[in-house]
């Protein structure tokens, strides 16, 4: 799906965090990353999932997502 695939920029304001956080999980493999010419693209699904399993494990460390 081509809407499934946002910029890292993107990732970072939905996510709330540092984009050094982003590649850091896209290198891990924590999310899944892609390069598409020179811009690096994150998987939003991959990125959600992430960010619901650490809401849901109530981890205390590393930055928290922004709440409205």
């Amino acid at each position: 799906m081509a809407d499934d695939w946002i910029t890292t920029r993107e990732a970072v304001k939905l996510s709330g965090y540092h984009p050094v956080t982003i590649r850091t999980l896209i290198r891990n493999q924590r999310i899944t990353g892609r390069k598409y010419f020179v811009i690096w693209q994150v998987s939003r699904k991959s990125l959600l999932d992430y960010l619901a399993e650490q809401e849901k494990r109530g981890d205390r460390r590393g930055p928290k997502p922004l709440t409205k």
